[in-house]
């Protein structure tokens, strides 16, 4: 849980200021759709988390109000509705964490893309210009 990044943005950025006032990553090289932020899978995530959150006190409600009406004999019932509303919220759990996933080798991607880009950048040599040609003359 340490290890998962606060921001999507990673490294020493600079910001510079664009036509509208607002700061913008400035990394050399760098395409600004290497920096766009994964908001959608971030939200997605939270999304699923809140949703198992709510199953899981569906269940407590559940299981308070199967006890209160029908007492001791709605046990066999509320055991097994408790146990298919559990694997449904730790699916959706697990699914929240399958979008953090996403998002950290979305980040390892990037990375990847920058540092190829830099690499080559860096091993190109430039462009030298055209030999002059010149006739021989026997």
């Amino acid at each position: 849980m340490e290890q998962r990044r606060g921001t999507d943005l990673v490294g020493d950025v600079r910001t510079k200021q664009t036509e509208k006032d607002t700061e913008s990553p400035e990394i050399p090289d760098v395409r600004s759709s290497d920096l766009e932020p994964y908001v959608g899978l971030r939200y997605l995530s939270k999304l699923f988390r809140l949703i198992a959150i709510i199953l899981l006190l569906l269940l407590v409600a559940e299981v308070v109000t199967g006890l209160t009406t029908q007492g001791s004999a709605s046990i066999p019932t509320l055991l097994g509705e408790a146990s298919r509303l559990i694997v449904l919220a730790g699916a959706l759990w697990g699914v929240g964490d399958l979008a953090i996933l996403m998002i950290d080798v979305g980040h390892d991607v990037r990375a990847a893309r920058i540092l190829l880009s830099r690499q080559v950048h860096a091993t190109v040599e430039p462009e030298r210009t055209a030999p002059t040609v010149t006739s021989r003359s026997a």
